[in-house]
């Protein structure tokens, strides 16, 4: 469900426990869902608090590697599978579980 708040920052869609948070929903096209849909499938491998867990100390690891927020944000491991992977629409149904490890890096 994509659900529209002033709180999501602009141009960004979160995905909270399967709810997707936008500022503006018009970019939102079947891929992004697509995307978003890969996220939901590693919450559910890492039973979703751990997923948020990895990700931001992930996140945090990045940040110090690459001092820079959105590179950060784009070498991490789970996003590179969903950006890798957002617009092949017939990704999920063969995905195996836990893709996201092949996206890990030093």
């Amino acid at each position: 469900m994509i659900v529209r708040t002033r709180f999501a920052p602009k141009g960004y869609c979160l995905n909270l426990f399967g709810l997707y948070l936008a500022r503006d929903t018009s970019w939102i096209d079947r891929y992004v869902v697509n995307h978003e849909r890969i996220h939901d499938a590693q919450q559910r491998e890492l039973l979703y608090v751990a997923f948020y867990l990895l990700y931001v100390l992930e996140w945090i690891v990045r940040l110090v590697q690459y001092r820079h927020r959105r590179k950060a944000y784009r070498n991490i491991s789970f996003e590179r599978e969903a950006y890798s992977h957002g617009r092949d629409l017939s990704y999920l149904p063969h995905r195996r579980r836990y893709a996201w490890l092949r996206y890990l890096r030093p």
